[in-house]
């Protein structure tokens, strides 16, 4: 799988997961991220592209 597919796929992951968050457990009011469903889900998108972040090698490094 090429890259920027893995990018794409997990940024959508983290944003449904996100949206889902927000939908079940987030809260009316005084919530910074989870009161209202854009921001829980900006959230949950970068956390996705941070998590791919960690799984992924470098592009450089996987040759040693």
């Amino acid at each position: 799988m090429q890259r920027w597919m893995l990018y794409t796929l997990f940024i959508a992951l983290g944003a449904a997961a996100g949206w889902a968050y927000w939908n079940w457990y987030g809260c009316v009011h005084g919530c910074a991220i989870t009161g209202r469903w854009w921001t829980s889900t900006a959230y949950g998108a970068v956390m996705g592209y941070l998590t791919l972040g960690l799984v992924i090698p470098e592009r450089g490094e996987q040759g040693k």
